[in-house]
């Protein structure tokens, strides 16, 4: 219902319970007819009228317009920054029992600002606590029931959280769907930080999906586009996701260059998740590319790991950078360690759908080789296996069958080494 029709019902509940007819609330200000075209919600009343009318049906004039008393919208409005902090916090449990209490309060039904922030924060929220199925459905129904009444920031931060939680739970055409839907409907007029932070979050579907040639061109756009710009925002985000396109190609060190680039800007300016999360990317590259400073790369992700803790990181920022630290503690010979940090990486991805969940497994398997527990080694790449028999084939799933089939070799299983091998080539479109 739109809202004017509400503000008609109001005025009209409040006139009869007043006992008034509709000439004697207009008179002599307005006319009957006015008051009758407004209360059936046929004309918009203006703000000077809305006033007037309160005044003449004695009832405060937040509660004409918004259906809530002046007390029950400021318990509302406090009810949400306890919501948000809590979110900001990493308190992200908290935040979602919060934010799903405000919206089952009736008062919100009224309030569209506030109800879309809600709904929005709800399902950040829920992005947080590692619920992607739920986080989607609440992103999906803002883009449908509630999309006239959020400005175009806010359309675009819904598509961004919708891209990055298909990328996050592996459907990756759905990222890129809801990633390339968006650009095209906003990126008409030119880019802007927000575009160039979705477009970003596309880049890394594009990359996860295998679609090589496009991240390419891509990421090349996205630079220029942020070099244009000039803003930190629009740098940082270029800058952390093209490095990984570079790094792809074959070109670490120019990936190393970037995120560097992204950590600089980062640290100036940016807030602490975010800070915790190219400070993992960059020490995730850094092990791939120079392993040598593994113990610096190690260095870097304790720091993320306190960042992440304090911030409103989610399961997955989490067990991400736990599984890079316990990467990092495989290449400095320390096994031991590293099935610690799995094993807190593993809790965080307790009862959800990532591939994280599959990359942790084989770093576990890799480690438990090195503790000659080769049993425990293989359980940890049957769950793999498990998961990746219901993953869509993509060249990223392919790499995954690639690690599964070497670790199933190197502890001596050569039957499901080579069935693993034939997947990955499956997947690979060999």
């Amino acid at each position: 219902m739109a809202a004017q029709d509400l503000v008609g019902q109001r005025i009209k509940a409040i006139r009869r319970q007043r006992g008034l007819s509709q000439a004697q609330l207009a008179h002599p200000e307005l006319s009957d007819s006015y008051v009758s075209l407004i209360e059936s919600g046929k004309r918009t009343p203006t703000p000077a009228v809305l006033e007037l009318l309160a005044q003449k049906l004695d009832c405060s004039l937040t509660y004409l317009v918004n259906g809530v008393t002046a007390e029950q919208m400021e318990d509302l409005e406090v009810g949400l920054s306890f919501a948000r902090m809590a979110l900001e916090n990493g308190e992200v449990a908290e935040a979602r029992r919060r934010y799903a209490e405000l919206l089952a309060d009736n008062n919100l039904l009224g309030l569209t600002a506030l109800r879309v922030e809600a709904r929005y924060g709800y399902a950040l929220a829920l992005e947080a606590c590692g619920e992607l199925g739920e986080a989607i459905s609440v992103l999906n129904e803002l883009n449908g029931s509630e999309t006239e009444a959020m400005p175009q920031e806010r359309k675009i931060a819904v598509a961004l959280a919708l891209c990055r939680c298909h990328r996050e739970r592996g459907d990756f055409s759905a990222a890129v769907q809801a990633g390339e839907q968006a650009l095209a409907t906003f990126a008409r007029s030119g880019w802007n930080d927000e575009l160039v932070e979705l477009g970003a979050t596309l880049l890394t579907a594009y990359m996860v999906r295998g679609d090589l040639l496009r991240a390419g061109h891509f990421a090349n756009e996205l630079l220029a586009a942020a070099e244009t710009l000039g803003t930190p925002r629009a740098t940082v985000a270029s800058c952390w996701n093209t490095a990984q396109v570079v790094e792809k190609a074959g070109h670490g060190e120019e990936g190393i260059a970037l995120l560097e680039r992204a950590l600089a800007y980062q640290s100036e300016n940016g807030e602490p998740r975010n800070l915790a999360r190219v400070r993992t990317a960059y020490a995730s590259m850094m092990l791939r590319v120079r392993p040598e400073e593994a113990e610096k790369a190690r260095d870097l992700l304790l720091r993320a790991q306190g960042e992440l803790e304090a911030s409103a990181s989610s399961t997955f920022d989490r067990a991400r950078c736990s599984s890079v630290l316990a990467w990092a503690e495989l290449v400095l010979d320390r096994p031991d360690k590293a099935v610690e940090h799995l094993q807190d990486a593993m809790t965080h991805l307790q009862n959800t759908k990532s591939g994280l969940l599959s990359a942790a497994n084989v770093l576990l398997s890799q480690a438990y080789f090195l503790l000659h527990q080769d049993g425990d080694a293989a359980a940890a790449l049957d769950l793999v296996t498990g998961w990746l028999e219901d993953a869509p084939q993509t060249l990223k799933a392919a790499e995954d069958w690639m690690n599964v089939a070497e670790m199933r070799r190197r502890i001596g299983d050569d039957e499901q080494s080579v069935a693993a091998y034939q997947r990955a080539l499956a997947c690979a479109g060999l």
